[in-house]
C-alpha cells in the first residue's frame, strides 16, 4: 500500500519542480540566446528620477501627542521653559510636548513653572507613551 502513495508523491513533486523551469533559451546551451530582462527591470543609466521616500523633519508623533512648539530642537544642549503637565502614565511629566526624563523631581512636578536644560533623545525608549524624550541635565523653578 505504501508504493502508490510514494509514486503519487514523487509525481506531484516532479510536476511542481518542472513548473518552476523556464521556457526561455539558456545562453550557456548551444543555440541559446541571452535573456534580457524587461525594460522596467533594467536600471536607468541616468540615475533614479524618484529620490524615494523623504523622512519627516522630526520624529513621528502618536495620535494625541502634542507637537513641540517650534519643532524638535537640533542636537546639543537645549533650554526649555514652561509649565509642567502630568502625563497619562504615573511619574511622567511633559513640557511643551517633550517628555522630561530624569532631573530633580522636587523641581519637576505637575503645574510647576520650570526652566530645564538638556538634550532631545528622540530614539530613547520610555514607558510614558507620549512626548519626545528630553533628558534633563538641570532644572530650576521660575
Amino acid at each position: 500500500m505504501k508504493t502508490p502513495w510514494i509514486a503519487v508523491s514523487a509525481l506531484v513533486a516532479g510536476l511542481a519542480l518542472s513548473a518552476c523551469g523556464s521556457t526561455e533559451p539558456n545562453p550557456s546551451e548551444p543555440g541559446g540566446s541571452p535573456v534580457t530582462p524587461p525594460a522596467s527591470a533594467q536600471p536607468d543609466p541616468t540615475g533614479p528620477t524618484d529620490p524615494g521616500p523623504t523622512r519627516p523633519a522630526g520624529p513621528p508623533s502618536k495620535p494625541g501627542t502634542p507637537t513641540p512648539r517650534g519643532g524638535a530642537p537640533s542636537g546639543g544642549t537645549t533650554t526649555l521653559s514652561g509649565t509642567v503637565q502630568a502625563g497619562v502614565e504615573a511619574n511622567c511629566f511633559l513640557l511643551d510636548g517633550y517628555l522630561l526624563v530624569g532631573g530633580p523631581r522636587e523641581v519637576i512636578t505637575a503645574g510647576a513653572r520650570v526652566t530645564v536644560t538638556g538634550e532631545v533623545r528622540a530614539g530613547l525608549m520610555t514607558t510614558c507613551q507620549q512626548g519626545i524624550p528630553f533628558v534633563v541635565q538641570s532644572a530650576t523653578r521660575g
